[in-house]
Parts: structure tokens; C-alpha cells; sequence
């Protein structure tokens, strides 16, 4: 006998789907870079333009360095370590502001502020009073907070009134209607969030590392680049810093998506 899926589960299963279809094939990888390639013999000049394969080369010497892998965890230590802080801080006080109105009040002058105030802006201010070695981690969490709480604090708002009556006439535990109620209804709104925020998250910590130069970043790699007008190692990191965004959020979202999976078979 089939068993009938779950509303949530459901969503679950399409934003899967939908992020699979996302996914680019190969054939449309190899047109743009020979496009990127044939505008690179246009230009003429590698020192503004370099092909592909240039770049790849120049990551491959970049790899066999110890400084690049230190680079690179320096870099996601940091960008993720901000990112999972502020979904554990946005599901707290989402789960706050859903409960008492008081502090959804307190809390929506600040997520509005800090949605519209540019990420340039914050560096910026941050650098007065943050050590530019945790810049990064600052700037990945103001970057992902606001979508984090947004979406759950909807989420939480989604849940059928019918169910928090029953569970109230029957006692349920807070702990049982968090874990049967809530969670089976927030969690996709909560993967989509993850999914939207983690690329913001990636760009907004590499800029703050490019102002703030922490040393051995990759921000900072970055940086020395452009000056030194290494253009193919200027291309060879930034592919890497789309190859660990890429990475990130392949590993993180397929983590949800077996915690749903889990959650649909319980």
C-alpha cells in the first residue's frame, strides 16, 4: 500500500527537484568556456584576459602550495562558521518572535535595518571595532540572519491551528509539538532559506576579507592578485571561491534533505 506524503514532504521533494534541474550540464559548461575562451584570443592580451586554460593551470600551481589550502579552510572556517551562528540565532528567535509578540515587535526594526543597509556599509563600520581576522564571520552572519528568521518566523506562522488546539487539549509536550508540529512544517521553509542565503553569505565574506585583508585568506590572495595584475590567479581564485559556494551548499542542502527523508519515514 502507498503511503500518502506529507504536505511538507512534498515541498520537500520539489525544491529537491527543482535545485537538481538547477544544476548545469556539461554541455552548457563547455559553450561558455569556449566563449570565455574565444573572447580571451579576441583581447589578445592575457594580462587582461586570460583563457581558461591559463587559469586552470594557475590553479593547479596554486594547489600544490600549502598556503592555498590554508587559504581556503581560513576562508570557510570563518563563512560558514557565521553562517551556521546566525541559522542557529534566526530559528531562536523566530521561534521567540513566534511565541511572544513582544519580540517579534523588538526584533523588526533591527532584521529591517540590517536587510537594507548595504554590505560595503557594514564592512566599513565593522572595521572600526571587529578585528579584520573575524571580519568575515561578522558579515556572513548579518548576510544570512534576516532570510533565516524571515523564512521560519513564516513558516511558524504556516502551522494549522487545528493541531496546536488538539495538542493543547491533549497535553502534548512542548518538546513532542516542536518535534511533530513545528519542525515538519518550518523545515522546508528553513532549507529555503539555506539555499538563497548561502551564496550571499560566500560573496558577502570574501568582499569583507578583499577590505579587511585578514592574512592567509583568501580574500586577501585575492587582493595581492589584483595588484600584482596576476590575472590568471586572480580568475583561479575566484573559481575556487565558486567551487566551495558550490560545495557548501551541495553538502549542506543534501544534509536537510536526509534529515526530511528521515523525518518522512519516522
Amino acid at each position: 500500500m502507498t503511503r500518502t506524503r506529507l504536505p511538507w514532504e512534498v515541498l520537500c521533494l520539489r525544491t529537491t527537484s527543482i535545485t537538481a534541474r538547477k544544476a548545469p550540464r556539461l554541455w552548457a559548461v563547455v559553450f561558455w568556456l569556449a566563449v570565455w575562451q574565444g573572447c580571451a584570443l579576441l583581447v589578445g592580451e592575457g594580462l587582461l584576459l586570460p583563457g581558461p586554460i591559463d587559469a586552470a593551470v594557475s590553479l593547479a600551481l596554486l594547489m600544490g602550495s600549502i598556503t592555498f589550502w590554508q587559504a581556503a579552510w581560513y576562508s570557510a572556517a570563518r563563512i560558514l562558521g557565521g553562517f551556521f551562528l546566525a541559522a542557529a540565532a534566526g530559528v531562536l528567535c523566530a521561534g521567540c518572535s513566534c511565541a511572544f509578540q513582544a519580540v517579534r515587535e523588538l526584533l523588526r526594526p533591527l532584521v529591517d535595518v540590517v536587510k537594507a543597509v548595504p554590505v560595503a556599509s557594514f564592512i566599513l563600520l565593522a572595521l572600526m571595532c571587529v578585528p579584520a581576522r573575524k571580519l568575515s564571520l561578522l558579515i556572513s552572519f548579518l548576510i544570512v540572519f534576516p532570510t533565516v528568521y524571515g523564512n521560519v518566523l513564516e513558516g511558524s506562522g504556516r502551522v494549522d491551528p487545528a493541531l496546536l488546539e488538539m495538542a493543547r487539549v491533549f497535553h502534548v509536550p512542548p518538546a513532542r509539538r516542536i518535534r511533530s508540529i513545528y519542525l515538519p512544517q518550518v523545515m522546508p521553509y528553513f532549507r529555503s532559506a539555506c539555499s538563497l542565503s548561502l551564496g550571499l553569505c560566500w560573496k558577502a565574506g570574501v568582499a569583507a576579507e578583499i577590505i579587511g585583508l585578514p592574512a592567509g585568506s583568501v580574500g586577501e590572495r585575492l587582493y595581492t592578485a589584483k595588484i600584482y595584475f596576476e590575472t590568471p590567479e586572480l580568475f583561479a581564485w575566484t573559481a575556487v571561491v565558486v567551487a566551495l559556494s558550490a560545495l557548501s551548499e551541495r553538502l549542506i542542502l543534501g544534509l536537510l534533505d536526509r534529515i526530511c527523508g528521515r523525518m518522512g519515514g519516522a
